[in-house]
């Protein structure tokens, strides 16, 4: 059930899908950053960085 919710919030607040998943570091930040220049691009990273997880 927690793998559910994680990808939920990933699709709808990407930074919060990468924090649960890899914690507060630089992929986190730089999702963020990525997030406040477009939507897209934010989604596009937490998804490959929760997949190159093992996720």
């Amino acid at each position: 059930m927690g793998d559910l919710i994680r990808i939920i919030l990933l699709v709808i607040i990407p930074p919060v899908g990468v924090l649960f998943t890899v914690g507060l570091g630089l992929q986190f930040f730089l999702n963020v950053l990525l997030t406040v220049f477009g939507y897209v691009p934010g989604l596009i990273h937490a998804v490959w960085v929760v997949t190159r997880r093992g996720y």
